[in-house]
C-alpha cells in the first residue's frame, strides 16, 4: 500500500508540474498584449482617450452631434461621450465635475457658470434663431408681430379662454426654456406668478425640444423652438413658423471647459483640444454646411472673428484655448 501511495503522489506532482509549465507558456512576453488578435482593448472610463460632454437636446435632435462625433473620433480616436439634456442640467453636470465640457446655448446661465469659477475658456461656435411656431390658422392672430407683442397677445388670448389658443413650454430649465422666460419678462409678466399655473392654456412639457414639438403638434399649440430642431422635425409636424424674426430670438451656442481647479479629475487637455477643433475654419465650414442638402438651408451659422466679438454676439470665437497647466 505504501508503494502505491508513493506512486500516486509522484504522479500527482508530475501532473501539477506539467500544468504549471503549460500556464507559463501562455504568459505574454514583456511588452506583449494579452488581448486576442482582432479584439480592441476597451477604453478606460475617463482619462485622456475619453471626453465627456454635456450638451443640449436641440443639438442632438438636429443630428449635428452625431456628425461632430463621427468626424472627431475618426481624426483623433478620442471617445466622445455626449450627454444630451437641457442647458441648465448640462451646466449642473459641469458644476459637479461629471463632465469635462459643456456645449450649451444660454448666455446668462453660461456667464453664471463662469463667474462661479466652474467654467473656463468659453468659445462661441455658431448661432441660429428661435422661432415661435403654431397652427397655420394662427388662432391668437400673432403673425407679423414682434416676439414680445406675440407673447403678450398669446397671454391675453390664453387667459381669456380664446378657443384654440394654447402654449406648450419646455419647462425644463433648458436654454430654450430660459429664452422663453426672458420673453415673458420682456412682455411684462412675472413668470413664476403670472405664467406658471395660469390656466389650462399653458402646458409645461418637461421634455427635450423634439418631444415638446411633438406635444405642441398634438395639442395644436404654440411653442418656442430653435429653428434647427424645428426643421429636423418639420416632416412630422403640422405646425408652421409664425414668428421668425426679431433680435430677441438670437440663439448662440458656446463650448465651455470645466475648470480643473474645481474638479482635478476632469480631462482638461481633452476639453481644450476639442474646443480648439470646434473653432477651426474647417470645422466651422462643416457646421455651416450641415443640413443644407437635406433641409434646403443650413441649420447653424458659424461665428467668425471679428463679428463674434461685436453686438449682438459679444463673445470669443477664434482665440485658441491655451494648453492646461
Amino acid at each position: 500500500m505504501k508503494t502505491n501511495a508513493t506512486l500516486l503522489m509522484a504522479g500527482a506532482i508530475t501532473i501539477l508540474f506539467i500544468l504549471a509549465l503549460a500556464a507559463g507558456c501562455t504568459t505574454p512576453a514583456p511588452g506583449g498584449n494579452e488581448t486576442p488578435a482582432g479584439t480592441a482593448t476597451p477604453a478606460p472610463a475617463g482619462g485622456a482617450n475619453v471626453l465627456r460632454i454635456a450638451t443640449t437636446t436641440s443639438l442632438e435632435n438636429t443630428g449635428l452631434l452625431a456628425e461632430l462625433e463621427r468626424v472627431y473620433e475618426s481624426e483623433t480616436r478620442v471617445d466622445l461621450q455626449f450627454i444630451a439634456q437641457g442647458t441648465g442640467q448640462s451646466i449642473d453636470s459641469g458644476r459637479r465635475g461629471d463632465v469635462d465640457l459643456v456645449l450649451v446655448h444660454s448666455p446668462d446661465l453660461e456667464q453664471q457658470f463662469i463667474d462661479e469659477g466652474y467654467g473656463i475658456n468659453p468659445r462661441c461656435i455658431a448661432y441660429n434663431y428661435f422661432i415661435i411656431v403654431g397652427p397655420a390658422s394662427d388662432p391668437a392672430g400673432i403673425a407679423n408681430m414682434t416676439p414680445v407683442e406675440a407673447f403678450q397677445t398669446i397671454y391675453a388670448a390664453g387667459t381669456n379662454g380664446t378657443a384654440g389658443v394654447a402654449f406648450v413650454s419646455r419647462g425644463d430649465n433648458s436654454g430654450t426654456h430660459n429664452q422663453e422666460k426672458a420673453l415673458w419678462e420682456e412682455a411684462g409678466y412675472d413668470y413664476e406668478t403670472e405664467i406658471v399655473d395660469s390656466g389650462a392654456w399653458y402646458v409645461e412639457a418637461g421634455k427635450g425640444m423634439g418631444d415638446t414639438l411633438i406635444l405642441a403638434n398634438e395639442q395644436q399649440a404654440y411653442t418656442l423652438s430653435d429653428e434647427g430642431t424645428y426643421l429636423s422635425f418639420a416632416d412630422r409636424l403640422d405646425l408652421v413658423p409664425v414668428i421668425a424674426e426679431g433680435a430677441e430670438l438670437l440663439n448662440r451656442y458656446s463650448a465651455i471647459a470645466v475648470n480643473p481647479a474645481m474638479h482635478p479629475g476632469v480631462n482638461a487637455q481633452g476639453a481644450a483640444d476639442f474646443i480648439n477643433w470646434l473653432t477651426t475654419n474647417e470645422t466651422k465650414q462643416m457646421i455651416g454646411e450641415f443640413g443644407a442638402e437635406e433641409f434646403g438651408k443650413p441649420l447653424f451659422t458659424p461665428l467668425y472673428a471679428p463679428e463674434c466679438t461685436e453686438p449682438p454676439f459679444n463673445c470669443t470665437c477664434a482665440e485658441p484655448v491655451p494648453t492646461p497647466t
